[in-house]
């Protein structure tokens, strides 16, 4: 107890002199703040681009690809795709044909509008069933494509940030002119999409094989009843995914991108904040040298004097954590952004805001390490005799 209340004191008297060591203090604020500030709003690229990924997916839709492949990249045969016409727990049409879309993945280029830099985003070549399958896209142009025509359907946002995606433009594609004759809303997605008949695109590529297939299950809980029918049936070389997992595991090499570049940025901040606090808190505690020699010559303990100083500096960094998590807030989050020709919004979340609040406790704490054992190890006759 004796301990706590000569911390508590020591600690009083530090935080009342914060008027006197303004500077000193505001460097410290300042420096926590840009570096959590931008930590904060690097990450929520992250975020929302997880956010914009997951908010396409639905829990009674179930990706199946080749055993080993990743979403898109697999090698399903048209033998294969006969079979998983009658795997049970499909969802069925007014028709009565299974809900079932087969699909093959190219790159297309389009030119941005404002820098008329060239991205590469996919084409995706889908049985005329889309909308069946997935029914929150909403035409505000045009018609879906038609089987056996080179036809193209552009979602709005790539109408919007590049060059020639309005209706009735043509792209080329190996040698041959396609027409846009749909433009096309899908919920609150800012991804730009391209589809056109499967079909006509696997014979213009001279392909055989699908590289994935999406199905829409009767409901979430036959997952189970079509995953144990697929593993059952030997001529399958197929495995199949919930959507949700299919589109995170396609998602890690850009994930690990953003997250490498966000972290590595807010380090180096971090690094900089943290040696502005070291020098700001050595300045503080030379100011003080005779004040926390008479504590220590008075009884004052050199373990609460050590405390102190590093309690002083957490608490001058999280108001930093606070201010930065609410700037990158205010500034960034919703901005949409579009790197490697992946769209989303940012989104600045409170488990953002927490990391923001650790970062600054290790700043905090780091920062005041060093001025805290020089304070302890300073002798108290020499700095009763500082001026």
């Amino acid at each position: 107890m004796r301990f706590f209340r000569q911390l508590f004191v020591i600690l009083r008297v530090s935080l009342s002199g914060i008027p006197q060591r303004l500077g000193s203090s505001l460097t410290i604020l300042v420096g926590v703040t840009s570096a959590v500030g931008v930590l904060v709003s690097m990450l929520a690229m992250g975020t929302g681009a997880h956010e914009q990924i997951l908010a396409e997916v639905s829990p009674d839709r179930v990706i199946l690809t080749t055993t080993g492949s990743r979403f898109g990249q697999g090698n399903v045969t048209r033998e294969e795709a006969a079979v998983i016409l009658g795997l049970p727990g499909i969802r069925k049409d007014a028709k009565g044909e299974p809900i079932v879309a087969f699909q093959s993945v190219v790159p297309i280029q389009g030119r941005r509008r404002v820098t008329g830099l060239r991205i590469y985003f996919p084409l995706i070549g889908i049985t005329p069933n889309l909308t069946e399958l997935v029914s929150d896209i909403h035409f505000t142009a045009g018609r879906l494509f038609q089987p056996g025509l080179q036809e193209l359907i552009v979602s709005n946002p790539c109408r919007r940030q590049f060059i020639g995606f309005e209706m009735g433009d043509r792209r080329p594609l190996h040698g041959s002119d396609w027409s846009i004759v749909g433009q096309f809303d899908r919920g609150a997605s800012q991804q730009c999409v391209v589809y056109a008949d499967v079909k006509t695109l696997m014979t213009a590529l001279t392909r055989n094989t699908y590289s994935s297939v999406s199905v829409l299950l009767n409901s979430p809980a036959d997952y189970d009843v079509l995953h144990d029918a697929v593993s059952a049936n030997p001529t399958l070389h197929v495995e199949v995914q919930h959507e949700k997992d299919a589109t995170e595991d396609a998602f890690k090499p850009l994930n690990a991108i953003l997250n490498f570049v966000s972290l590595f940025v807010g380090t180096i901040m971090a690094v900089g904040a943290t040696l502005g606090a070291v020098n700001s808190l050595y300045a503080i505690v030379d100011s003080r040298k005779r004040e926390m020699a008479t504590l220590r010559a008075i009884g004052f303990s050199t373990g609460a004097v050590v405390m102190s100083v590093l309690i002083e500096s957490i608490l001058l960094a999280l108001p930093g954590a606070v201010l930065g998590s609410f700037a990158a807030w205010l500034l960034f989050n919703g901005l949409a952004a579009s790197p490697f020709g992946f769209s989303f919004q940012l989104a600045v979340t409170p488990p953002l805001a927490l990391v923001g609040v650790e970062w600054a406790l290790a700043m905090g704490l780091l920062g005041g390490l060093l001025p805290a054992l020089r304070a302890a190890r300073m002798p108290i006759t020499t700095a009763l005799r500082a001026t």
